[in-house]
């Protein structure tokens, strides 16, 4: 690798992670609302069963699906793990927003309104490397109202895409991915909403981030095939063409006696 190359690498994680530190702002935000005393009704939570040490180890899982693969990613192109972390920082930011402006409630274990202070505080602990995943203190406890949409599965998602032209790294993937998702049903960590949001909008920031619009093709008249003009039915779209159609409407006219 060489610096150039290094130095962007660390620009990227700098983003993903100044990105993911205004994410959970903006979710500690929302616990400073107070929270509805109900959940709401959901097809699938309410026949999945609650699986207690699912919830209690989810983080854990979603870090060792996430971790490995993405340093693969780093190894085996440098220059999309760059453009994978420049992703993850938007669709990070794009959650945050959603966060706030949803305010769901907690599916379970709710608290009273956060001050600032304990917002403060949970923030601090949150954006240290190991706070995060406290079993005790990490966001396990501290969040229960970053709902729409689910972190778990659009970070484990927007990785599948971006190794899907690797095969070797597709498959392991794919399969970390289905476990992340499994942990998220069984650990009632999102409403089914969540989850079909998360899918929506990383698929739609991945697309705007990877997907460029095709060149068109220039006709042999110079007009480029995506610049379409409007023209009547069976008239030709040539500009030097006849127009077929219109001597026979003459026609027509004529036999019914009109001028």
């Amino acid at each position: 690798m060489t610096r150039s190359v290094a130095l962007r690498v660390v620009g990227s994680l700098a983003f993903r992670v100044a990105c993911y530190s205004v994410m959970v702002w903006c979710a500690l935000y929302a616990e400073s609302w107070p929270s509805p005393s109900a959940a709401l009704p959901d097809v699938l939570l309410d026949r999945v069963p609650y699986v207690a040490w699912v919830d209690q180890n989810n983080y854990l899982v979603w870090l060792v699906a996430y971790v490995p693969i993405a340093l693969w990613l780093l190894a085996r192109d440098a220059d999309r793990f760059i453009r994978y972390m420049v992703t993850s920082g938007v669709v990070a930011l794009a959650r945050g927003a959603c966060i706030m402006v949803t305010g769901l409630p907690a599916i379970s274990g709710a608290h009273g309104a956060l001050s600032f202070e304990q917002r403060w505080s949970a923030w601090l602990h949150l954006t240290t490397p190991l706070g995060f995943f406290d079993r005790d203190s990490g966001a396990r406890v501290a969040l229960t109202r970053d709902l729409f949409f689910s972190g778990h599965t659009a970070t484990t998602f927007l990785l599948l895409l971006y190794v899907w032209r690797f095969p070797r790294l597709r498959w392991p993937m794919l399969v970390a991915h289905a476990v992340v998702m499994a942990c998220v049903a069984f650990a009632h960590l999102h409403y089914a909403i969540d989850v079909i949001g998360a899918y929506a909008v990383t698929f739609s920031v991945y697309a705007l981030r990877e997907w460029a619009p095709a060149r068109a093709t220039p006709r042999p008249d110079g007009v480029g095939e995506n610049a379409t003009r409007l023209l009547p039915a069976g008239a030709s779209s040539n500009p030097s063409a006849p127009d077929n159609r219109l001597p026979a409407a003459r026609s027509r006219s004529a036999r019914r006696g009109r001028p």
